[in-house]
């Protein structure tokens, strides 16, 4: 654990954010027992969603601990949890340390892909519930091993795929599946954003607020560059999954869910990095597409070119024989076979789309329903073994692009048929001593 002169220096907030970091401080809080301890782990960008929706939750919730490998993102986060939540926080480096305490219910996880499965095994192995961001795992195999884990210890695992809690998306999945538009068959998803270059890294000392063996965790080691941390991980093997996980998952999930279909029979993606030369390992421009016996999806997406489709940077087109949809995070719109828009429905409130953080009405909705699901029972709205189909069904997108054919799949499990080379990308290799227990 880092010490309190180490927490105050770096983070420059008042003693009193910090004057009760111990865990046992929350035990003597009226009605503490009535509320759920979180853990929020990883505390770059989309933590800060966690925390706004923690906060908007803390009737039945409360943020105990914070953790990061970062002691600089560490102390900021703690000192925004104190002022968002009106209690006091722990603070700690070493998530495994999070994970030996008994006190902790449930923990969030919004660290680097590569981090995501491994994390949760283990905090499942702890006794803890687990909220894990989108891609639930860095490839195939993990998902496999996640499921596997959360049905062995039987603790609720939630993944971060918030537009299964939005109140609009809800409602027109189940009017499309009582025949809104016909039958439908066909679904395109897209992302459009304007990145910028990475540049090419230069191998650089580690920081000393840094926990560079820890940050790299199940990834085989390599020497610290200037170019990867706290967020351009995104875009290397090692440790990121790419566009299509990082922001697909999303809309994909959507158009699986509305077209009622798993594991596709056959996938194609097609792309590059086309914008700019530098470090980026994956594509910046993909197309992908799913295909079913009587139904198809496609993905596109597009990193570095604003460019929207229906006024969208992001959403999803379901087509069927009588009329279509087009659905996003802030509404659906219908439309019949002419075009002609025949009705819409808004949400309450607009959600963020292409900023790093993502804090929404959405997240607040996915929060409650998890909480809620460890207090009542309540079913979740995007259990592990849910979640988990789009995540592998884009991770198989990049083995097909990785690979440059179509892959044939066994739609039971989305197994790549009659392929050892592209079979090759089902799994990982992994650093001495760290690989997740499947």
């Amino acid at each position: 654990m880092i010490t309190r002169r180490e927490f105050l220096d770096a983070a420059s907030i008042s003693a009193a954010a910090v004057a009760f970091g111990s865990a046992k401080s929350y035990a003597r809080i009226l009605g503490a027992n009535d509320r759920l301890n979180f853990a929020v782990i990883g505390l770059n960008s989309r933590a800060y969603a966690h925390l706004s929706s923690l906060a908007a939750n803390k009737d039945k919730a409360r943020i105990s601990h914070v953790c990061d490998v970062d002691t600089t993102i560490l102390s900021k986060f703690a000192g925004e949890t104190r002022k968002a939540m009106g209690e006091p926080v722990a603070f700690e480096q070493d998530f495994r340390k999070v994970l030996a305490l008994k006190e902790v219910d449930a923990v969030t996880i919004a660290t680097p892909d590569h981090w995501h499965t491994p994390m949760a095994i283990l905090a499942l192995e702890a006794g803890k519930h687990v909220y894990v961001e989108k891609p639930c795992s860095h490839n195939p195999a993990e998902g496999a091993m996640l499921i596997a884990a959360q049905r062995r210890y039987g603790k609720l695992v939630q993944m971060g795929t918030q537009q299964r809690s939005s109140p609009h998306t809800m409602e027109v999945a189940d009017k499309i599946h009582n025949g809104l538009i016909g039958n439908a068959y066909f679904a395109k998803a897209w992302y459009s954003n304007v990145r910028k270059s990475i540049g090419y890294g230069k191998p650089a000392p580690v920081p000393a607020t840094l926990d560079w063996d820890l940050w790299q965790g199940p990834a085989p080691r390599q020497q610290y560059t200037d170019n990867i941390q706290p967020y351009n991980w995104h875009w290397f093997r090692k440790y990121g999954t790419g566009e299509s996980l990082n922001n697909g998952t999303h809309e994909v999930d959507v158009c699986r869910w509305v077209l009622g279909v798993d594991y596709p029979a056959r996938v194609t993606a097609q792309g590059g990095r086309y914008q700019f030369k530098d470090d980026w390992q994956f594509y910046d421009t993909l197309t992908t597409s799913f295909t079913y016996p009587n139904a198809m999806i496609a993905w596109e997406g597009k990193c570095c070119n604003g460019m929207k489709y229906y006024g969208r940077d992001r959403g999803s087109e379901i087509v069927g024989t009588t009329g279509t949809v087009i659905v996003d995070r802030d509404g659906y719109e219908v439309y019949d076979l002419k075009g002609t828009k025949v009705s819409e429905a808004k949400a309450g409130s607009q959600t963020s789309s292409t900023d790093l953080v993502g804090a929404d009405s959405m997240t607040d909705a996915h929060f409650a329903n998890f909480i809620a699901g460890i207090q009542r029972g309540t079913k979740l709205n995007a259990p592990i073994e849910v979640g988990n189909v789009a995540v592998t069904m884009l991770q198989l997108s990049n083995i097909a692009w990785e690979v440059s054919r179509e892959l044939k799949l066994n739609p039971a499990g989305g197994h790549i048929l009659d392929d050892p080379e592209a079979m090759k990308g089902w799994g990982r290799a992994y650093e001495q001593g760290w690989a997740p227990k499947g």
